[in-house]
């Protein structure tokens, strides 16, 4: 009796491992078009489309509203004190500075061009952990995060060249993108630091509750005066709903069903699925280039990981992203 007990045991071990896996590759597949999808909504330079202002406080005030209906629902308690440091730095990095200066960098580059430099998130996720938590690295982890990073330089310089920007040195895009997966890694840390006392999704809805008061009152006040473009709206309503709420859930019920150390490795299909999926939705074109260094960024980051020490996966499972997002 006791054997198939144990079976069984085993078996639905493994049943929830594989649902983990699957739900994690959800996640990394919502967070993986935010970026084409970000680019639908706020247009390009020639044909500009929703603010990037509004798109990013419209998108915050959009799973703000959800993040209510669902922490009321299922009484949810108020955060301690203790809890709003973190949850204001979260506020500033995953709610504002990542969605603002992805919004503005994508109306200048491509989405493909965009999931090369975002790839460095994990990377940049660890060390902002190793900064930030105190955490030590080896050698080799900071190696592999200077790799990536100088890869990064070299792909920007070569898109610049290739496009004619002046002198041939970055565009100005590239470093916001920069900037971008700085913000949204202070924002994973931080929010990383209370996951354990709030729960992963009630961390989302918190950061997103708690940046209600300010996006809301600005997304209706940027509300756009100007004929907006259908596929625009459906870009929105896809970061708001999405890439903001939905894609959290399954990411964080997936950590937790399959093992972090497992699924967080999905993460690394991240920037192939931007890559593939901003063909069909944004005309883009595929290119030996884009993916030859979207491979070579990635692989530092696996080298990164497995140079890493300490735990700074505990940190790092809340990075989708993304992404996040």
């Amino acid at each position: 009796m006791n054997g198939a007990a144990t079976t069984q045991r085993r078996a639905l071990g493994i049943q929830e491992e594989t649902l983990g896996m699957w739900l994690g590759v959800l996640g990394v597949a919502i967070f993986a078009l935010t970026l084409p999808m970000t680019r639908l909504a706020t247009g390009t330079q020639a044909a500009p489309q929703l603010s990037p202002w509004f798109v990013t406080l419209g998108r915050a005030a959009l799973a703000g509203v959800l993040s209510l209906i669902f922490l009321l629902a299922t009484r949810s308690p108020v955060p301690k004190p203790a809890h709003w440091k973190p949850l204001t730095m979260a506020v500033l990095g995953n709610a504002l500075g990542y969605p603002l200066l992805l919004a503005y960098a994508l109306r200048v580059v491509s989405a493909s061009h965009a999931a090369v430099v975002t790839a460095l998130l994990p990377l940049g996720t660890a060390a902002v952990a190793a900064w930030v938590l105190h955490q030590r690295a080896r050698l080799g982890f900071w190696l592999c995060a200077v790799a990536g990073s100088l890869l990064v330089v070299l792909f920007s310089l070569l898109r610049a060249h290739e496009s004619g920007a002046a002198g041939g040195f970055f565009e100005w895009a590239d470093l916001l993108l920069v900037a971008a997966v700085l913000a949204a890694s202070l924002g994973y840390v931080y929010g990383a630091q209370i996951t354990p006392e709030l729960g992963a999704e009630r961390v989302i809805c918190w950061v997103c509750v708690l940046a209600l008061p300010f996006t809301l009152p600005g997304a209706i006040w940027l509300w756009p005066q100007q004929e907006v473009a259908a596929s625009a709206w459906i870009g929105f309503a896809y970061v708001g709903v999405f890439s903001m709420w939905v894609g959290f859930f399954a990411w964080y019920r997936g950590l937790a069903l399959g093992g972090a150390l497992r699924v967080s490795q999905t993460q690394l299909l991240q920037p192939f699925v931007s890559i593939l999926a901003a063909v069909p939705l944004l005309g883009e074109s595929i290119d030996t280039l884009t993916i030859g260094f979207a491979i070579a960024v990635v692989a530092t980051v696996v080298a990164g990981k497995k140079l890493s020490q300490g735990r700074p996966s505990q940190s790092s499972p809340n990075a989708t992203s993304k992404e996040k997002p």
